[in-house]
């Protein structure tokens, strides 16, 4: 049997519209991000179901198609399935990690799983790292059927959010934190990207949400051993 207290937090890795999960999301949080977070991690890059439609000149894929004005969405049911499916046949995952359009819907994953509407064949969702997310029902981005109870009670789970200065989308992320019961919050000075985590205060603040989440880990297999 595996030693529970070695095992490392197990996150799903959502990428953002018109990337991939193994070679661009990877490359961007392993850049970015030093050892000493991303060694305390077991951290899992999907690529999206969908190649980016449209003739915009962006090559990768898409957790689901929205219209210009993000009033319809279409495969959004799909891209649910797909991660289910990819988390029943690679084993048991602790939380969920989104940048971008990957992050729009990792925030509203939990709920979702928590109304019986997705994720329903897989364990709970136990955490949520959103980096330069937003909410479904906001200004921006309008509500797509399957998500429109997701944010009907506030979720009360560990969430790590990273909203950029001069991001496009730092509004609607601020509103996404009144969803969450104590959200744990980075203010960077970059726009919509993965922020560098170097050093000071922010280094410090993920460090702690990594210590918060692995007594979270070992307490879901009933040992308390911080060892």
């Amino acid at each position: 049997m595996e030693d529970q207290r070695q095992r490392k937090p197990r996150i799903l890795c959502l990428h953002g519209h018109g990337s991939t999960g193994e070679v661009r999301f990877k490359q961007l949080v392993f850049t970015k991000w030093p050892q000493s977070v991303t060694q305390k991690l077991d951290l899992v890059f999907l690529d999206a179901p969908f190649p980016v439609e449209g003739t915009s000149g962006i090559e990768g894929y898409e957790w689901f198609h929205a219209n210009e004005d993000f009033t319809e969405y279409t495969n959004f049911e799909e891209g649910l399935e797909f991660i289910q499916d990819y988390m029943l046949e690679n084993g048991r995952f602790d939380g969920i990690m989104g940048f971008s359009q990957g992050a729009l819907l990792a925030a509203a994953m939990p709920g979702m799983q928590a109304h019986g509407v997705a994720l329903a064949k897989v364990d709970k969702i136990k955490l949520v790292i959103v980096i330069s997310g937003a909410k479904f029902g906001g200004k921006m981005f309008g509500m797509p059927e399957l998500a429109k109870d997701a944010f009907s009670k506030i979720i009360d789970i560990p969430s790590l959010h990273f909203i950029g200065k001069t991001d496009i989308a730092r509004p609607e992320h601020s509103v996404l934190l009144e969803a969450f019961k104590d959200p744990v919050v980075i203010f960077h000075p970059e726009g919509h990207t993965v922020p560098k985590l170097d050093h000071g205060k922010s280094l410090e603040t993920v460090l702690g949400f990594i210590d918060t989440i692995q007594t979270l880990v070992y307490g879901a297999f009933g040992s308390t051993s911080r060892l």
